[in-house]
């Protein structure tokens, strides 16, 4: 492992993310808020901390190592998070401790969406677009927009990339070279953006909300700059908005790519995982609608639009919400947080399992009962017309079983803090799927929870965020052995 390189990528990385504090700091001045000391001091010492790291290191071209590849990705997500956490204990008006600053930083910047804060109607607009705007950092993965960048600094990024990147297949490249990949996946993601915020403002969001609101879809975060999310605008047409730009952000960005490289959209359902996916929507949605329905929860038209919209929202682990889905008949609550743990395909902004592993376990599964039929036959698993290689195959199912144990160990943990059962386990999967609304005393924020919950949570949050084992392997020995 190279400590200089290491030294000087965080540095870069971090002097990159000081700029983002600039932002809020020019809508203060736009809406008149006292507010810009607080961001512009955030971002001075982000800014020098960056700089102490680079300046001993800049002369330091050597090409990261798969090794340091995740050193960088775990400890900037560490560091990035810390420091992410300055403008929310700065914030006079919000009082927040180091825990719950460091909570909403974590929260915001991993795209769950669990929040301590109350009262947003009231928080000045500089507050609530940082919250915003680290969402859609944390969408893209930070790295991965860095990645786009660093080349021209002379920094190699390849190693980043493949343990930033969700889902299975971490060598999938859209283009020959990563800082070209980077790019596309920038581009794809600001593309969206763009459209979601002009559909916001044309459905009637202010310019503000509609901007603020498109960061956090796109970035399938759930942050919202009202109490009660979507369903402040009390719109239909806002839902429908809503919901077409979270199906569309949980599609693997790659396949975004391909269809609108090659002009072609039947690329969308002839892709095994994106065809899986759409079909877990239509037919979650319509099982909710018609439980909403026949249990005269709501009349036919509100079950449609409302039980659409919420479960779109939880699985895809956004985490909008237009009604207290908490109060609906108790199957359904369940149902939804369950149907979270499917998450967005892998190469997504969403959290949770993955539809791509969850394919290739059910083929898995399915192999495993003909060859009880047929000992001696030869059934491999095929995505795409393509062998899926015996190791992608191990690793899924030892991905499941580890993430398995941590959802139980933090369930345990919880438990032993004092929290109820439904609240424990709500509250585990809402953090390890990134999705951020539970059940029970986290139904609405997380503000009422001890001190020790929320650091479990936190460690839940970036274990989801990272996919288990890029943060885990630095636990391991072998990894710093030589």
């Amino acid at each position: 492992m190279h400590s200089a390189p290491i030294a000087r990528v965080l540095g870069l990385l971090l002097i990159v993310f000081s700029l983002t504090m600039l932002t809020p700091v020019f809508v203060a001045f736009i809406y008149n808020e006292a507010t810009e000391k607080m961001f512009i001091l955030a971002f001075s010492i982000t800014l020098i901390v960056g700089l102490l790291f680079w300046l001993p290191a800049r002369s330091k071209t050597m090409e990261l190592r798969t090794r340091d590849g995740f050193v960088v990705t775990v400890f900037f997500w560490l560091v990035l998070s810390t420091f992410g956490s300055l403008p929310f204990m700065l914030s006079e008006g919000l009082e927040l401790s180091f825990t719950d600053a460091l909570f909403e930083s974590v929260s915001g910047l991993t795209t769950t969406g669990a929040t301590v804060i109350t009262g947003l109607d009231n928080l000045p607009k500089s507050i609530l677009f940082y919250r915003q705007q680290l969402q859609w950092l944390g969408g893209i993965g930070i790295v991965v927009i860095a990645v786009a960048i660093l080349p021209m600094l002379g920094v190699g990024g390849v190693q980043i990339y493949r343990a930033e990147t969700p889902g299975p297949m971490k060598d999938t490249k859209l283009t020959p070279r990563i800082a070209q990949t980077a790019n596309v996946l920038f581009k794809i993601y600001l593309l969206l953006t763009i459209a979601c915020c002009m559909a916001y403002w044309w459905a009637g969001m202010s310019f503000f909300d509609a901007l603020s609101h498109s960061f956090s879809t796109i970035a399938i975060g759930g942050f919202s700059t009202h109490d009660a999310s979507i369903g402040y605008f009390e719109s239909n047409m806002i839902m429908v908005i809503c919901t077409f730009f979270m199906i569309i952000s949980g599609v693997n960005f790659a396949l975004h790519y391909s269809a609108w490289h090659n002009r072609n959209f039947s690329w969308y359902w002839s892709d095994p995982e994106a065809r899986m996916y759409l079909t877990l929507i239509s037919t979650g949605a319509l099982i909710t609608c018609s439980y909403l329905y026949f249990s005269d929860t709501y009349l036919l038209s509100d079950s449609i639009s409302q039980g659409i919209f919420q479960f779109v929202s939880i699985m895809t682990t956004t985490g909008f919400s237009t009604t207290e889905f908490v109060s609906w008949p108790t199957f359904l609550p369940f149902f939804l947080i369950m149907m979270s743990f499917f998450g967005a395909c892998a190469g997504s902004t969403g959290g949770g399992i993955k539809i791509g592993r969850m394919l290739i376990l059910f083929q898995q599964g399915l192999r495993e009962i003909y060859q009880l039929i047929h000992p001696n036959a030869l059934l491999p698993i095929k995505i795409n017309n393509r062998k899926v290689p015996d190791r992608v195959a191990d690793a899924i199912w030892a991905f499941i079983g580890v993430y398995l144990a941590i959802f139980y160990l933090m369930v345990l943990l919880l438990l032993a803090s004092g929290l109820d059962y439904v609240t424990a386990w709500s509250a585990t999967a809402a953090s390890l799927n990134n999705l951020g609304p539970g059940l029970g005393a986290v139904a609405n924020n997380y503000s009422e929870l001890g001190n020790f919950p929320k650091w479990v949570l936190c460690w839940g949050m970036l274990l989801g965020r990272l996919e288990i084992f890029t943060l885990l392997v630095l636990f391991t020995p072998t990894f710093w052995r030589r």
